[in-house]
């Protein structure tokens, strides 16, 4: 199990790494938009990487290239809430395809998916972090060359466990 903890520190076996959360810290999600890293126990979905920018990563888990149209939907008025979507879109969501690297790899967790509730919030991933760790709107960030060691070493049914 991968466990992130409040002091911004992600461990997995013997493998622990700084980490960046969410602007409101580790709490239980309220809504969309509150910038809170859920506490939980969360299954990983997959892992999305561009491979412009990553050759390669090694992982047991399901590999999906990052293209131009894709992005998550963070708007509770679609019926494609919380899950990954074509572009453009009418409405609100975040893409994948960015000029900065931290979407370069994406892992989606599984939080508010079955089933999924609206505005309860969305797109908690485990991406790269900025270089000064900067805190994010609620995900888990991890420098680029950690996140595709971990991504090496973790099995295809590994949890996260945050808080």
């Amino acid at each position: 199990m991968i466990i992130v903890k409040k002091s911004k520190y992600l461990k997995y076996k013997n493998f622990k790494l700084r980490c960046s959360l969410g602007k409101a810290g580790i709490k239980k999600k309220e809504k969309e938009g509150d910038n809170v890293t859920p506490r939980g126990i969360f299954k990983i979905i997959c892992v999305y990487y561009r491979s412009d920018r990553i050759k390669q990563i090694i992982t047991p888990l399901k590999k999906i290239k990052i293209k131009r149209t894709m992005g998550w939907c963070d708007d509770p008025k679609s019926n494609f809430y919380n899950k990954e979507i074509k572009l453009p879109n009418k409405f609100n969501f975040e893409k994948f395809y960015r000029k900065d690297n931290l979407y370069d790899i994406i892992v989606p967790l599984n939080y508010n998916k079955n089933p999924i509730i609206k505005n309860k919030g969305s797109a908690i991933f485990i991406h790269i972090a900025d270089n000064n760790y900067k805190r994010t709107a609620g995900c888990i960030g991890v420098k680029k060359n950690n996140l595709i060691k971990l991504l090496s070493i973790i099995k295809k049914n590994t949890k996260v466990k945050i808080g």
